[in-house]
């Protein structure tokens, strides 16, 4: 299963225990309790062993214990978006410039902990934080595939994604264009 897939297989998963539908209607599959477990959820071992965690697992076809560990941090962060939004979510909370740090909605310090946050246990605070702090929005599906991959190549992404560096001219560009 490709990365991509088991991200769209984890926001649906999402989407089915949301409360209401996108159209506002209440969800027939929406299951409040399960989010409600998982957001009190103290550490990724405990979220482990929700049954929506392992729902989730099933979910994503995946058959390996050694796996359990990233599932149950996608299922108990996932549990603290209350709405979908559109977009990267490291961009969504990063300033809008480099020279602006203050107009982020998770200010430097506190995204350079999430960076380097080493342990599950710490990244599932780090994350429901910066959540929090996006008022519980975000697009679930570039969350899963964040946290089902978190590698040092997708630090890097959201570093890069959370200064806007991609709106900044490369410096070879711009020397080509005078």
């Amino acid at each position: 299963m490709t990365e991509k897939s088991a991200a769209d297989r984890a926001a649906a998963w999402w989407r089915r225990l949301q409360p209401m539908l996108s159209n506002g209607e209440r969800n027939p599959t929406g299951d409040r309790a399960a989010m409600a477990q998982l957001r009190r959820c103290s550490s990724v071992s405990e979220a482990m062993q929700i049954p929506a965690t392992i729902d989730l697992f099933r979910s994503l076809g995946w058959h390996d214990p050694a796996n359990l560990a990233k599932v149950a941090l996608t299922a108990a962060v996932l549990a603290c978006v209350r709405d979908a939004a559109r977009g990267r979510f490291a961009r969504t909370i990063g300033p809008n410039s480099p020279s602006e740090p203050e107009s982020a909605l998770v200010k430097p310090l506190r995204f350079r902990r999430l960076m380097e946050a080493q342990t599950d246990d710490e990244r599932l605070t780090a994350f429901r934080r910066a959540i929090g702090l996006a008022g519980g929005k975000a697009d679930p599906v570039d969350l899963a595939q964040a946290l089902l991959d978190w590698s040092e190549r997708r630090r890097t992404e959201w570093i890069f994604e959370y200064w806007n560096a991609a709106d900044r001219p490369i410096a070879s560009q711009a020397a080509t264009s005078n």
